[in-house]
Order: structure tokens, then sequence, then C-alpha cells
């Protein structure tokens, strides 16, 4: 093996493998900000003020995203140690009308392996045992995932409360959640409400969520914002606001089937919130944007808008996933032209 993947095989095992929380970090908590101890999010009562106060410069935002973007971006061994992170950071998605159990066994195979074995080898990264964050399906594709997931630290992550919409009755959704914590689901991925949002109607909201996170019981629970229909800025720091208060273990972008799904400044300002509520409560909210993210450097400019807003120990799959499809493929793609120095076609890199 060269000097070349000796060097990023070092680099790939310092960044998956460096110590994210400092050691005296107390038992309990699950990373730290500005080397503050935090605990995972249990909620707290409602405050309106903190929640009617939000005010967003979307100029500034938009400037922000733009900035970010067209910074000079890290490049040969630590791009793909990124990138290798970035996978360890992925729910696994398929939530298509025609999906079947055969594509979802397929699809965990993948989350098992998601890179080739002769890459794997090329790179030298065979005992890190890279494997996806968690795989998302319906809830009749619980028990599929389970099965194919068996002896796999790989969560199986379910979408739930009438999703995409989110509109059916809220007992029909509630009862949707505890049927899927029953079938196994150690993720619940559920949708508010989004005219409780336009409407300034924080109490429902607020009250909403709070069921969902009952009937989750120890699953963890990610609130879908569904960002692309909320029309401002301001809303999405509001709902994200109301979405921690009451006990949201993630705030998640949208679902995917929105005409505009995650987007850099709405990831912006839903990161800082988290910032913000963590400094207020001393408890930790994990971030996941979906939709949208297809390219390796899209989830570069992403993974370091985490690191830049909340710190490296954030940078993990306990606290920061993408909702992706299409995304590994890619990813896979540029693992291979860093090992091999060309890009291999798309169909040697297939997903389910």
């Amino acid at each position: 093996m060269s000097a070349d993947y000796d060097q990023s095989r070092g680099v790939a095992h310092d960044l998956i493998r460096r110590d994210t929380i400092n050691s005296e970090t107390p038992e309990h908590a699950i990373t730290e900000l500005a080397g503050r101890p935090l605990l995972p999010n249990t909620g707290i009562p409602l405050d309106l003020d903190y929640v009617t106060n939000v005010r967003v410069n979307t100029s500034a935002v938009e400037r922000r995203a733009q900035t970010h973007v067209a910074r000079r971006t890290v490049k040969k061994d630590w791009q793909a140690a990124w990138l290798l992170r970035a996978i360890t950071c992925m729910d696994l998605t398929t939530l298509s009308g025609d999906d079947t159990d055969d594509r979802v066994r397929r699809l965990c195979a993948k989350g098992r392996q998601p890179i080739r074995q002769d890459l794997v080898e090329k790179l030298g990264i065979a005992e890190l045992d890279i494997k996806v964050a968690a795989i998302c399906v319906y809830h009749t594709f619980i028990e599929t995932a389970l099965h194919a997931l068996e002896g796999t630290r790989i969560h199986v992550a379910a979408v739930s409360t009438g999703f995409p919409a989110g509109l059916s009755p809220l007992a029909e959704r509630v009862a949707e959640i505890r049927r899927s914590v029953e079938a196994g689901a150690h993720e619940i991925d559920v949708v508010i409400t989004r005219a409780h949002v336009f409407g300034g109607r924080w109490q429902a909201l607020y009250d909403e969520i709070a069921a969902f996170k009952q009937a989750c019981g120890s699953a963890h629970m990610k609130v879908i914002l569904g960002t692309g229909d909320l029309l401002t800025l301001r809303n999405v720091a509001r709902a994200s606001r109301v979405a921690m208060m009451a006990g949201a273990d993630f705030i998640k972008t949208s679902t995917g089937k929105e005409s505009t799904n995650a987007t850099l400044p709405v990831g912006f300002v839903m990161t800082r919130a988290i910032r913000e509520y963590a400094q207020l409560t001393g408890m930790a909210v994990g971030f996941k944007p979906a939709g949208g993210i297809r390219t390796a450097k899209q989830s570069l400019d992403w993974l370091s808008m985490m690191k830049e807003e909340l710190g490296l120990s954030w940078v993990r799959g306990e606290l920061f996933r993408f909702g992706a499809s299409g995304l590994l493929g890619d990813i896979e793609r540029q693992l291979e032209h860093h090992v091999t120095g060309r890009y291999s076609a798309e169909h040697r890199h297939p997903m389910a």
C-alpha cells in the first residue's frame, strides 16, 4: 500500500474515532457546547415569549449561506475522511409507493456494507466497520428491516403521523407512532401540522408534539417541520423552538416530498436555534436535513456547517443525520476517485 493510502487511513481513523466528548464530561451528557456538557432533551414548558420574540435577518442568513459554499473545501485525504464521516451520519431511506420487502432488504444490505469491499481494502479502513446510522422506511417494512439488520448497530427509523402531509386525526397519528414503536422501530420521524405555524397556534403545536413524544416512549423522535412549506425563515425558527421545548430529540427540515426541501439558509436558522436552546437549557437536540442532498460536495457543505455552528462533537450520527437515498452512491464514487484517480460510471455504485 502506498504512503498516500497510509496517510489517508490515518486521517480517517483520526476523524472517525476521535473522542468527541471530553473525558471529564458527566456520565449522562451526550455532547458539549463551548465546553459545557449537554444532556439529552427532555423538553421544557412552552414559553410563548421565547417563540414570538424570534427575529431572523433573512438577507444576512442568505449571504452567510452563499459565502459558506464559496469557500475552499477540504481536499484529498481529509475529503475522503469527511465523506466516510458522512456515511456514518446517514439515514438511508426508501419511502416510495412501490416499496417492497426485497427493496428494503437490498437497502439494508447496502447500509451494512455501504462501500464496496475492494475500496474498503484500498482505503485501509476495514477495522473502522463503517455503516450507515439508520434505515428509514414506512411502518409496513419495520419487521423486514429489523431482520435484515439483526446483529448490527444500525437503527430502524419509521416515518409516522400521516407522513408526509400529517393531516390525519391526532388520535390516529398517535396510535400510528405506538404501533411502530411496538413493532420495534428505534426512531420515529413525525410530521407537524403546518397550519399551526401559519396560524401562530403555538400551544396547539406544542401539545401535538408533546403527545407524539409521549407515544414514542424510549424511541428517538425526529420532528419534521416541512420547512419548504413554512414560507419564512422566521416561521422555521419559531417552529424549531416549539419542537425543542416539546421534547424533540431531533429537528428535521423536510419530508423529502415538498417542492423545496433542505436548504442551507434553513440549516443555519435551525442549527442556531439548536445552539440557543442548548445555551438556555443545557440540553442537546440533533439536526437532520432531508431531501435534495444528492452529491458528495453537498454533504461536505452540511458537515462543515454543523462543525462551524455547533462544533465537531455534533458531527456524528447521535446528533446529525442526512435523510438521503441517492447521496451514498455519489460518495462511494468520489471515494473510488480518491483511490484510483478516475471517476467510475454510476451503475458501478448501485443502491436498491
